[in-house]
């Protein structure tokens, strides 16, 4: 039986390394031009991203290249030398999300398969046996999607791939089609600027053109004015049903400018819900415990299972701050033999390991420290803090960028993490 694919989001060379160690069979990500996130894009030059490549390639993984912005008419020959050159890095596939962008890519790269973004809103066998006939051999559909719908899609056209988002920031804009923020902000959601301005509070107004007065509209208590904020996409209850299907050819989780952790746990969460299912031992409960220690706008299932006009709990009018419950204390390096603070550790802490996927630590127990087994999670404790020049220190900060002993060694990219302070 062939499984799905999970696909998870690479912001950077290192999130994409957390991406495939923690369960990801694929990821997602791009250089600046032309990608619909241009800030993690940022991230990434050609040199990092062939990197990626060779890296995710070495691990028998795959890599799709983001190439899904809308070009003005004067970006179009610079578009044709930055599709040359993404080829010329042999990614997996090619992430479009215009028709035009579709006949470039088979004209310049036809050795490269095409993905169609969810940004080309394909809700029907129509569209989707358009773009087949046109080269593409995977749409990543809308997201406002049914699953039925899907599963008549497969039907059709058998052969097409078909990818789904399950987790990650919802739109209020159909497929994302938003110019909010290119009116106030002069940021064009469609070229990769998006300034999100659907998180922010805004105030509620009624105008009288007669009397020329106007007055700010009272909300009520514990609503708030977050009219335009969707909450996070979360379908991990769901993977049971959706893989029943059939129809689904790989799973995608958004987020290519969120942390480090965000890649680690989605990634982890629903590599264990997808290998469960096929096991026949599916517990939604123990990945929902996981994906809530995640910074989030609170969860919806959003629009696969359920159609629009059947929910209510798509939108937060509250608060636009992601809540989240951990913090990542740590990453252990390269070597293995040192881990780089990334918030604060002290001595005789007991600390969560999170360990990339499918992974057996050892036990130890010496004058650096220990690493324990209890109730099913690895902690570490530090008797001592020493630097990989041996200084001795009484505690180690994020911001510190000395490299700290372990007491024995461990996987490259293990998180270490703790209950946040405060959730916000």
């Amino acid at each position: 039986m062939k499984k799905v694919e999970l696909l998870s989001p690479a912001g950077n060379l290192e999130k994409l390394k957390i991406a495939l160690n923690f369960g990801a069979d694929a990821v997602y990500g791009g250089v600046s031009h032309f990608s619909l996130r241009i800030r993690s894009g940022k991230e990434f030059d050609y040199d990092t991203f062939k990197e990626g490549i060779d890296y995710a390639h070495s691990m028998g993984k795959k890599v799709y290249a983001t190439v899904n912005g809308f070009p003005f008419n004067s970006q179009i020959e610079l578009l044709k030398k930055h599709i040359i050159k993404i080829a010329s890095l042999s990614p997996d596939a090619i992430i479009v999300a215009t028709p035009g962008v579709v006949k470039l890519c088979r004209e310049l790269a036809p050795q490269i398969p095409i993905h169609l973004s969810t940004q080309a809103n394909v809700m029907n066998y129509l569209d989707a046996q358009v773009y087949y006939d046109m080269g593409v051999r995977r749409i990543i559909a809308a997201r406002e999607i049914s699953l039925k719908d899907v599963i008549e899609i497969k039907n059709k056209l058998p052969d097409l791939e078909i990818e789904i988002f399950v987790h990650g920031s919802m739109c209020f804009a159909y497929s994302g089609r938003c110019l909010i923020s290119a009116v106030q902000m002069g940021r064009v959601p469609n070229r990769g600027s998006c300034a999100n301005d659907c998180r922010f509070e805004y105030e509620l107004y009624v105008a009288n053109k007669e009397h020329g007065t106007l007055f700010r509209i009272e909300e009520q208590s514990d609503i708030g004015t977050y009219i335009f904020n969707a909450k996070d996409m979360n379908l991990v209850s769901h993977i049971d049903e959706i893989l029943k299907s059939g129809a689904i050819d790989s799973l995608k989780i958004e987020g290519r400018t969120k942390s480090s952790y965000y890649a680690a746990v989605t990634a982890k969460a629903y590599r264990n819900a997808i290998d469960d299912y096929y096991e026949g031992k599916f517990d939604a409960n123990s990945y929902q415990k996981e994906l809530h220690t995640t910074k989030n706008r609170g969860f919806t299932d959003a629009y696969l299972i359920h159609r629009p006009f059947e929910k209510n709990d798509a939108q937060n009018l509250e608060y636009a701050m992601s809540k989240g419950s951990y913090e990542v204390s740590g990453l252990v390096l390269e070597d293995g033999e040192h881990f780089l603070c990334k918030y604060k550790t002290y001595p005789n802490e007991k600390i969560e390991i999170f360990t990339p996927n499918n992974t057996i630590l050892p036990l130890c127990n010496n004058e650096i420290g220990k690493i324990e087994f209890i109730d099913g999670v690895y902690y570490i404790t530090f008797k001592q803090i020493i630097t990989k020049e041996g200084k001795s220190l009484e505690s180690v900060h994020s911001g510190n960028v000395n490299p700290i002993k372990l007491p024995c060694k461990l996987p490259y990219l293990t998180i270490f993490r703790v209950q946040a302070d405060e959730e916000l």
